[in-house]
């Protein structure tokens, strides 16, 4: 994403998005179910689902939350996801469409 000043930075001017350590900082901090846990918290985050590389169709929707954090691993992105019964960590391909949530810098 090459960071704030970045030209893909996919964030408005003073925000960017959040590192690997914030995303997982904020997962650990919720309580009760993932998905209720993380639109409870301050960044309200929804199960929005993702955008098919491939097809551009919507998957996911109202089942799971994707959401692109700074870090790259190889090739690949890092992302937090969540479900009602799960969350953590993963890296995929960066066309995947996941959401992102920009943190004023």
């Amino acid at each position: 994403w090459q960071g704030v000043n970045g030209v893909n930075n996919p964030c408005p001017s003073g925000y960017r998005l959040p590192s690997e350590t914030e995303l997982n900082a904020e997962r650990l901090s919720w309580s009760g179910g993932y998905s209720a846990g993380a639109f409870a918290s301050p960044l309200k985050l929804p199960v929005a689902g993702l955008r098919d590389p491939n097809s551009g169709s919507l998957g996911t929707v109202g089942n799971f939350g994707y959401y692109w954090s700074s870090a790259v691993s190889s090739g690949d992105s890092r992302f937090l996801y969540f479900a009602s019964g799960v969350a953590g960590m993963g890296d995929d391909a960066r066309t995947v469409g996941f959401s992102v949530r920009c943190l004023k810098d």
